[in-house]
């Protein structure tokens, strides 16, 4: 169960126990993210983890704050900083990411809090959410719409049972495909733990 006059107290934020949009955004200040970034990410949260039941419970919360801190650089980078790295050349004619056009790697790179990565998963999320991110994918880089493509992502991965086990390394494979910045990934959960546990 998420206490939220615990957590609201640890932010420092006017305790009504009651977690809406003012709650969600110190969060995400806490966490790293620049004010307007901030406020945009806790206004749509207010809906979208209410909605992808990521409130449900505080380590749903935690994990979902520590993984997609580690993606985004602590929610200051709604866009995969491009090279291209070795990885980043790697995206190119990957096609189980679906990338099988040329120029697929760089026009479907990482982007939003959790770094949706490849042309089939910009399809997939796309019409899932009516919009389609695979003829205009830059529109996951505005926090708002990046934080929905994250919540649909995370359920379609069943990511909650993983939150709700505590499986740290579970949820950095099924995010990251492998075991990139596990340490990081452990350090933000942990410290997200720190102010919602």
């Amino acid at each position: 169960m998420l206490d939220a006059r615990r957590l609201q107290g640890r932010l420092g934020v006017s305790v009504d126990g009651i977690i809406g949009a003012g709650t969600l955004t110190a969060l995400f200040a806490r966490m790293g993210a620049q004010k307007p970034v901030a406020e945009e990410l806790g206004l749509a949260a207010n809906v979208h983890f209410r909605t992808y039941g990521i409130l449900d419970s505080g380590l749903r919360l935690a994990h979902f704050m520590g993984q997609c801190g580690h993606e985004s650089g602590g929610f200051r980078f709604m866009e995969e900083i491009w090279g291209p790295t070795q990885a980043q050349r790697g995206y190119e004619g990957r096609a189980d990411l679906g990338n099988t056009q040329s120029g697929d790697g760089r026009r479907y790179q990482g982007r939003g809090p959790i770094q949706l990565t490849g042309r089939a998963n910009y399809r997939r999320v796309g019409r899932q959410i009516g919009i389609d991110l695979e003829r205009h994918p830059e529109i996951v880089s505005h926090p708002s719409i990046g934080l929905l493509v994250g919540c649909v992502y995370w359920r379609d991965r069943k990511l909650n049972a993983k939150a709700d086990a505590d499986d740290l390394l579970g949820l950095t494979k099924a995010i990251n495909g492998g075991t990139n910045g596990l340490e990081d990934r452990r350090r933000r959960t942990a410290q997200a733990k720190e102010l919602i546990l």
